[in-house]
């Protein structure tokens, strides 16, 4: 069994009620308030996958693309010179 142990450096620092009260909503029994602090704070790591389908009933933003893959069809590019 991997133990892990913790080593803190205690900060003051201020928060107001309801600040308080929505960390403390977040806390369970098995997580300090450094670890939601940390959950919260954390860049949010999700796969590409979970954005398929997003603008599916979003008619303006797919008439824009399809407008700008129309364009970029439309023109024809010079090969590069290296």
């Amino acid at each position: 069994m991997r133990m892990h142990i913790r080593i803190y450096m205690v900060k003051v620092i201020s928060l107001s009620d309801a600040a308080y009260e929505k960390l403390k909503n977040r806390k369970t029994a098995d997580k300090s308030f450094s670890d939601v602090v940390i959950e919260l704070t954390e860049p949010k790591k999700k796969p590409l996958s979970d954005l398929f389908g997003v603008l599916k009933d979003d008619k303006e933003s797919i008439k824009i693309f399809e407008n700008v893959i129309k364009e970029r069809r439309r023109i024809k590019l010079r090969p590069a010179k290296f």
